[in-house]
């Protein structure tokens, strides 16, 4: 690092992204695959469709973008993960409960630290998925393991007293000089590298019979890069290219179905983790060879963000693929190919097939711009009518964030049992208010960031056009109504 310049926190930001990614190829192989795939994919639909394969991101940005994920085991843990975050310009954004959307014990709840400014995000979109755990459900834990635990996670350390006080000065001076900023990334990095210290076989035993995840957060002193995600313009392609290349991935794709329009929300999968050897401690003091599969190697494709509308029809149109392939199975277990297949063809009958249907029918969200064009007779003063005649261009909006039902599919398609769970018991009532609390700072709603967007376009668009107000961005009369094919869910309510 140059040594006369400061680091702002978006440079922070890219070169921990970059040292990660590094560290990552290092310590799973599988993941250096990944990349390379991603790279040789990445090009072939670049050259295959031009300037429309950058209509959802730029291929510098593309092709830097990064997601990683890690899981803590307490509330101050977490809040430290914050301070962490905040010193890279990254804030939380979500509030996702995993405990309910997996068949499988996933006793966490996170959130996603990202920047939230469209500049920032251009510059580098590093995000990182942090999970916690909740040893407060009773559904997973009695009162002893639960006692047990706190003490555990109480007298360990993740991270440096010296990196939290760089990251408080970083966050206070809107970054770092050269030598400090050094400091704090070797720091940042190795907090996140794998520990070689002995891990105590019978208590990660313990653990891993409520939950793999537990076990995997729980079980050790320290914490660790859970997975590391690119970002590929074709998942499906590169699904069947790292299969001919031998790495054994998860058994499906998480998230939407590859259909006829336009690429919605997020589209996740991943290589399975790996058997990675690890030391052990044994009740009687020794130390002996083992292996664990904690770690993976995830990649994600990035569609339009989708409205609170178009989110609920997308759920719903999920819950009935899972129905209808349950259905189709009779009794055997559910072919992942055969749920997508049902799945593509949900959406191909029920959501609007264009950018412009999707947008019309205020299902994803798009920014609005004056064009060049200034066709012949009055301005109109409809949206609609203002992007019909060629006033306004509507450009669509990346997804910047997560799915929990997609989030929950890849921890459970890579942990080695489904653990345990006590109906009988009450969960811990957690929500969005309760972590912002945790954090102590502003927990970021994305529908808010993604409508703050959408309405400063629009009042962006007013100004140049010289309009009274901005137009709405979708009027009442607009919404698809309950007799139109492309608008129902399969079971005829409106979407």
């Amino acid at each position: 690092m140059p040594a006369s310049r400061r680091w702002e926190p978006w440079e922070l930001r890219a070169e921990f992204s970059r040292r990660l990614s590094e560290l990552y190829g290092r310590e799973v192989p599988a993941y250096a695959t990944l990349l390379a795939v991603s790279q040789e994919v990445n090009a072939e639909v670049l050259e295959s469709r031009g300037a429309d394969a950058q209509r959802l991101g730029a291929v510098g940005r593309v092709g830097a973008e990064r997601h990683g994920a890690i899981r803590v085991g307490t509330p101050r843990e977490l809040n430290q993960v914050g301070r962490l975050f905040a010193a890279m310009g990254m804030h939380p954004v979500g509030f996702y409960d995993l405990r309910d959307a997996a068949a499988s014990a996933v006793p966490v709840v996170s959130t996603a630290f990202r920047p939230v400014d469209p500049g920032e995000l251009a510059r580098n979109p590093f995000r990182m998925f942090t999970s916690l755990l909740v040893p407060g459900d009773r559904r997973f834990f009695t009162e002893d393991l639960r006692r047990r635990l706190a003490a555990f996670l109480a007298a360990r350390t993740l991270f440096r007293p010296r990196l939290l006080e760089l990251a408080d000065r970083a966050i206070a001076g809107n970054g770092l000089g050269a030598g400090e900023a050094e400091e704090f990334l070797t720091l940042a990095a190795d907090a996140l590298r794998l520990s070689h210290e002995p891990v105590d076989r019978a208590w990660y035993a313990e653990l891993e019979q409520v939950s793999s995840v537990a076990a995997d957060i729980g079980g050790v002193r320290g914490t660790h890069l859970n997975h590391l995600t690119p970002r590929v313009l074709d998942i499906d392609e590169l699904y069947r290219r790292m299969g001919e290349r031998g790495v054994e991935m998860i058994d499906a794709i998480q998230g939407p179905p590859r259909w006829a329009g336009p690429d919605l929300l997020l589209r996740q999968t991943s290589f399975r983790a790996l058997a990675e050897p690890r030391r052990f401690r044994d009740p009687d003091g020794a130390i002996t060879a083992g292996t664990l599969r904690v770690r993976f190697g995830e990649v994600e494709a990035r569609g339009i963000a989708a409205t609170p509308r178009g989110r609920e029809l997308y759920e719903r149109l999920s819950t009935d693929a899972d129905r209808l392939a349950a259905e189709a199975a009779r009794g055997a277990p559910v072919v992942a190919a055969h749920r997508a297949d049902i799945a593509a063809s949900l959406w191909n009958r029920h959501v609007p097939g264009s950018e412009c249907e999707l947008a019309r029918h205020d299902l994803a969200y798009f920014t609005c711009t004056a064009t060049d064009r200034r066709p012949a007779g009055p301005l109109p003063t409809s949206l609609r009518d203002l992007v019909e005649r060629g006033w306004v261009r509507q450009d669509p909006i990346v997804y910047e964030d997560f799915l929990p039902r997609s989030a929950a599919g890849i921890f459970q398609s890579n942990l080695d049992g489904a653990g345990r769970r006590d109906a009988g018991q009450s969960g811990a009532a957690l929500d969005a208010g309760w972590l912002a609390g945790v954090l102590d700072r502003t927990l970021h709603d994305p529908y808010a960031l993604y409508s703050d967007l959408r309405r400063a376009s629009l009042d962006r668009l007013a100004e140049e056009l010289g309009l009274a107000g901005p137009p709405e961005a979708f009027p009442s009369s607009d919404s698809p109504s309950s007799d139109s094919p492309s608008s129902e869910s399969p079971s005829g309510a409106p979407a």
